[in-house]
């Protein structure tokens, strides 16, 4: 019950956090709420819940009676909007487990940060829940300009401590990918669509790794990796891909095959084990691997 009740107040908190200095009308918050929980908002458990975030995070939900808007009251809030975004997505949820029956372990207990799904990943969810087209301003990496984008949040997805946005571009007419921390900004269109039936995010990554979906045509390839006993460990522990697939222990090595699409996402992994990993077959991704060790063992010897 009680990590129930957190949840929505995290919930709660990040809806008047994304909603900014306007705030939202009770009208918009009950459909909000109606909208993620698939149930009626009472008003009464809405002062309870404004009770209970005042007391647990320190911030005050405040309506203005000139414009009958409810917003977080920054100026007597105890900690600042980003503060708060920051706080509710990479440590409260832990935190308050801990202090929940298990203060003994308070200081052991260490997350990793994923810095790019703070400031948009709510908008985003909220939008995906409601079918509702989106505006983007997104820069590419060694870009000077932004483009402007007009997409259908289909599926969000987190890899290698990112989020992605998998969404329908309009312009392009096809699936694309946006990593958040790319975003510039997202504006809601008021304009609905509706999901493709079966749908799956799994599947449409599914021969492939990391956030490259798929070009037109690209079927996937049989991968034979030789590893070291201590790597092959690791790599059972964590396999690479679902498909991935031990055939041979034999001495001081292993085999391990794999069927997906190799990509550049797929190579930097494989560079990461280093000594330990030997890419045997295909041809194309053992070259691929080799010239990047390669790049990178000329800086040192430079």
């Amino acid at each position: 019950m009680v990590p129930e009740l957190i949840g929505k107040y995290i919930f709660l908190v990040q809806l008047f956090v994304e909603a900014g200095e306007r705030g939202l009308s009770w009208k918009e918050v009950s459909r909000r709420w109606e909208s993620r929980y698939g149930e009626a908002y009472p008003r009464r458990s809405f002062l309870n819940h404004r009770a209970a975030v005042e007391e647990v995070f320190g911030l005050v939900i405040v309506c203005d009676r000139s414009t009958n808007l409810y917003k977080i009251d920054s100026a007597e809030s105890a900690v600042d909007k980003r503060a708060a975004v920051d706080y509710l997505i990479n440590t409260f949820t832990v935190n308050s487990l801990l202090t929940l029956g298990q203060e003994r372990l308070r200081g052991r207990v260490s997350v990793e940060d994923v810095p790019s799904g703070q400031k948009y990943l709510t908008v985003l969810m909220q939008a995906m829940l409601e079918g509702e087209v989106l505006r983007i301003r997104y820069r590419k990496y060694l870009s000077a300009q932004a483009d402007l984008r007009t997409v259908r949040p289909y599926a969000l997805r987190e890899f290698a401590k990112r989020w992605y946005l998998v969404a329908y571009s309009e312009e392009a007419a096809m699936l694309r990918v946006y990593a958040l921390d790319r975003l510039l900004s997202v504006e809601c269109t008021g304009a609905k669509f509706k999901m493709p039936a079966g749908f799956s995010v799994e599947e449409a990554f599914e021969a492939s790794y990391g956030m490259y979906l798929p070009e037109p045509g690209q079927e996937p390839v049989l991968v034979k990796l030789r590893t070291t006993l201590r790597e092959a460990a690791y790599l059972q522990d964590l396999p690479l891909h679902q498909s991935q697939t031990l055939v041979l222990q034999e001495g001081d090595h292993c085999e391990f095959v794999l069927r997906l699409i190799p990509n550049p996402n797929l190579v930097m992994e494989l560079c990461k084990h280093g000594a330990g990993l030997e890419v045997l077959e295909p041809e194309s991704l053992r070259q691929a691997v080799k010239e990047t060790l390669e790049k990178t063992l000329q800086l040192y010897e430079n």
